[in-house]
């Protein structure tokens, strides 16, 4: 069973992603001994690069999603509602 979001109301809408942003940040949330961490990653800069090489296409995906998104809207395949 899913949530109608398509029957939320701008405001219900609003809450429901912020309830989804903390579950998401809770769920990602981690703690550990640094020192264990440093050590299992090494001196090397290989963890480093795969981060920024991961950092750069997710935000270059992002971007295509949002121009996606935008396109969607702009040809009326997708309605929006902009609470002011």
């Amino acid at each position: 069973m899913k949530p109608l979001v398509e029957l939320f109301t701008p405001s219900v809408m609003n809450q429901y992603a912020e309830l989804c942003g903390w579950a998401l940040a809770q769920s990602h949330a981690r703690s550990g001994d640094a020192a264990k961490i440093a050590g299992y990653l090494g001196k090397k800069e290989d963890f480093d690069i795969a981060i920024a090489d991961f950092s750069e296409s997710y935000a270059d995906q992002n971007e295509l999603d949002y121009k996606a998104l935008l396109h969607a809207v702009q040809k009326g395949r997708l309605e929006v509602y902009l609470e002011r």
